[in-house]
């Protein structure tokens, strides 16, 4: 046994199975400086990337994670060189039809989170089919975040309860949460930032309020299911208050 797989037991090993994270957020960064660091393009860095997704969805869907949401592509993005942001789109398209049938053979659910409309009809199409197929599964949902921010999912909840009308005497946090991108998605449990970065980026700013923030300087391609577990029982070994003290837990 490797001393990777020694540490993967480990982990394993001391897991508290019962308070695993519902719902994981992830801002996958550092594809750029993993490519640089190896004399490749950006854009083989982030094939990479999308490759390490399939291996941290699978794993997390075996812990019995609920959600996990992958923050992949910003609404601050678009600001990118085109030739990057136009390859992304194309990686993106590729990731959903590429891993459908393997993603729905393990029970997984899936959607997109973000102002869809911008994205390509395409994009868009795709989608809608991975959804459509997996809307019963049983397992993990993935939520991958395109052409999303956390300030733009705000502002497009409030215009939505303005052009129902209601008025202000009515408006509440409860009401805000039903107008989000998918009102069923409960609160982020523990969020993490990979690369080295130490800010949440407009990432779920609403359901993330009290989640607990995890960073670690690991780049994206290299984020495996060791690196998710570390995530894990640092989450484990935090006490969660949510404004009481602990006297009251």
């Amino acid at each position: 046994m490797s001393s990777r797989e020694q540490l993967k037991a480990e982990l394993l090993a001391q897991l508290d199975r019962q308070n695993v994270p519902a719902h994981i957020g992830i801002i996958m960064d550092g594809n750029g400086r993993w490519a640089k660091s190896r004399g490749k393009t950006r854009i083989h860095g982030h094939q990479e990337g999308a490759r390490r997704v399939k291996t941290v969805v699978r794993f997390a869907n075996d812990l019995g994670v609920k959600h996990i949401s992958l923050y992949a592509f910003s609404v601050e993005n678009w600001a990118r060189p085109s030739f990057e942001v136009s390859a992304l789109m194309r990686l993106i398209r590729a990731y959903i039809i590429r891993e459908r049938n393997d993603l729905h053979a393990e029970g997984v659910k899936f959607r997109l989170l973000g102002r869809m409309e911008e994205l390509a009809p395409e994009i868009i199409r795709q989608a809608n089919i991975s959804t459509e197929l997996m809307k019963d599964n049983p397992g993990l949902s993935l939520n991958l975040c395109i052409n999303y921010g956390g300030r733009a999912e705000i502002v497009d909840a409030v215009k939505k309860i303005i052009r129902a009308g209601y008025p202000p005497d009515e408006i509440s946090e409860e009401l805000i949460s039903r107008h989000l991108y998918w009102p069923e998605l409960p609160d982020v449990d523990l969020m993490v930032r990979t690369s080295g970065e130490m800010r949440t980026s407009n990432f779920h700013l609403w359901r993330g309020a009290y989640a607990e923030l995890y960073f670690t300087p690991v780049l994206w391609p290299d984020f495996d299911d060791v690196e998710l577990l570390k995530a894990i029982a640092a989450y484990q070994n935090r006490e969660r208050r949510f404004g009481k003290i602990s006297e009251q837990l």
